[in-house]
């Protein structure tokens, strides 16, 4: 039983790829502190953090699925970051390909949360 955002494996998946990203861009050249590094780090955390407020919503299909969708703007927001990151030689082709498979994991999660969204209701609720 879901005690909290915590537990989903979506927020789970979301807070270890923006974590991953952050300890990456520390290693973008200075320049790009204020552009690509911010940009990078602030969608990737939205993901989880729009989980984290939309969890709270559940009660509320709508207005769950609606945070959701933001969720899953801010990952693909993320992705073309990283491709940004990748072709101007920040990061490795390893690196891409992971973070990129990941966000494609979060986003069908997403999707399947999306839905099925009274799934997710509060356990009163269903």
């Amino acid at each position: 039983m879901l005690q909290g955002h915590r537990d989903l494996k979506v927020y789970q998946l979301a807070y270890k790829l923006a974590m991953e990203i952050f300890h990456l861009s520390k290693k973008f050249p200075r320049e790009e502190i204020y552009s690509l590094t911010d940009q990078i780090r602030r969608s990737s955390r939205s993901v989880a953090a729009n989980i984290g407020e939309g969890f709270r919503k559940r009660r509320y299909p709508n207005h769950f699925v609606s945070k959701l969708t933001d969720c899953d703007a801010e990952a693909t927001e993320t992705q073309v970051w990283i491709d940004f990151a990748f072709d101007c030689g920040y990061l490795s082709l390893e690196n891409h390909e992971h973070l990129t498979q990941g966000y494609e994991e979060v986003g069908k999660m997403l999707f399947g949360m999306m839905a099925e969204p009274t799934k997710f209701a509060p356990s009163n609720q269903k």
